[in-house]
C-alpha cells in the first residue's frame, strides 16, 4: 500500500516556523497583515475566507476582513483594493473568487499591488516565476513541491506528468518543477483530458499530479508501480469532496495523497508563507 503524503502534518510544521517569524516581526512593531475581500454571499467562499482568518489567528498574523454586498459595483471593489494597496499595515491581499456577475475579475486582480499578491498569480509574479526570479509563488504548486520534498519523494531527474493546464495549478507547477532548484529539476509533461490515450502517457510517470477537477480520473491501471500520485484537483458530489485520484491507486502507488488532508492544507500554509514573506520584505526596506 502507498505511503500517505500527509499534508496536514507537513503544513503544521510549516505553520510553527511561520508563527516564530511572525512573532519576531510583531516584536519589532511590524505585525504581518493580511486583508481579505469577499464580495457577495456565496456560502463556500465565505467558509474559505473564515478558514483563512482562523489560520492567521493561529500563527499571529493580523487579518483584516472586508465584505461588500453582491450589489457592489466594479468601482466599489476597485476602490477597496486601492485603499488596501495604500495601507502600510496590509502586506498581502486576498480577493476571494468567484466575484459576482458583472464584476471584471481580471481587472480586480490586476489592481492588486504585485508586492501584496498573496496568491502569487498576478501577471508580474507569474513572469518572475518564468524568469526564476524571487517573488510569491502560486500557493498550490509551492505546496505540492514542499509536500513531495517532505516525504523524500524523488523528483530531480524524474518524469512528472501533470494532468491539467489551469492557471492556478497546472501551468505554474510545470514551470516550477522544471526549474533547477531544490525539490524540482524534473522532466515535466503537461497533459489534459482532451489528450488521446491519456492513460498510456500517465503510465510513464514517476510522479503524477492530477489537477483536472474530474473525480476518479486516475485509476490504478494508469499508474506505474511505485509512482507518487498527488490529487490536486477536486470536485463535489453533494456535500462530499472527491479527488481526481481513485482510491484503488493506493494498491500500486509508492506515495499518494489522502482524499482530505493532502494538498489542501499545504495550499493554505503556502498562502501564509507568502504573507509572512511579504511582511519580511517590507521590514527589510
Amino acid at each position: 500500500m502507498a505511503e500517505l503524503l500527509d499534508g496536514t502534518r507537513v503544513a503544521g510544521r510549516i505553520k510553527m516556523e511561520l508563527a516564530d517569524r511572525a512573532m519576531r516581526l510583531a516584536a519589532l512593531g511590524r505585525p504581518v497583515g493580511l486583508a481579505t475581500v469577499l464580495v457577495g454571499d456565496d456560502g463556500p467562499s465565505a467558509k474559505y475566507v473564515a478558514m483563512k482568518h482562523a489560520d492567521c489567528a493561529e500563527i499571529g498574523i493580523v487579518s483584516f476582513q472586508h465584505e461588500l454586498p453582491a450589489s457592489a459595483s466594479q468601482a466599489d471593489v476597485e476602490q477597496l483594493i486601492d485603499q488596501l494597496n495604500a495601507n502600510p499595515a496590509v502586506h498581502s491581499i486576498l480577493v476571494q473568487l468567484p466575484l459576482p456577475a458583472g464584476i471584471d475579475e481580471e481587472a480586480v486582480l490586476l489592481r492588486i499591488n504585485p508586492a501584496k499578491d498573496v496568491d502569487g498569480l498576478h501577471p508580474t509574479n507569474l513572469g518572475r516565476l518564468v524568469m526564476g526570479a524571487p517573488g510569491p509563488v502560486p500557493c498550490t504548486p509551492a505546496g505540492i513541491v514542499e509536500l513531495l520534498a517532505a516525504h523524500q519523494v524523488p523528483v530531480s531527474g524524474q518524469h512528472v506528468v501533470i494532468i491539467g493546464r489551469g492557471l492556478t495549478i497546472g501551468r505554474p507547477l510545470a514551470l516550477l518543477l522544471a526549474m533547477k532548484r531544490p525539490g524540482c529539476n524534473a522532466a515535466v509533461t503537461v497533459v489534459h483530458t482532451g489528450v488521446g490515450d491519456l492513460a498510456s502517457l500517465v503510465r510513464e510517470a514517476d510522479v503524477i499530479v492530477a489537477a483536472a477537477g474530474v473525480a476518479g480520473l486516475v485509476t490504478k491501471d494508469m499508474v506505474k508501480l511505485g509512482a507518487a500520485v498527488v490529487g490536486a484537483g477536486t470536485s463535489w458530489a453533494g456535500s462530499k469532496l472527491l479527488s481526481d485520484v481513485n482510491d484503488d491507486v493506493a494498491e500500486v502507488a509508492g506515495w499518494m495523497t489522502p482524499r482530505i488532508g493532502g494538498v489542501g492544507p499545504m495550499t493554505r500554509a503556502m498562502l501564509l508563507r507568502n504573507a509572512v514573506l511579504a511582511a519580511e520584505k517590507v521590514s527589510e526596506q
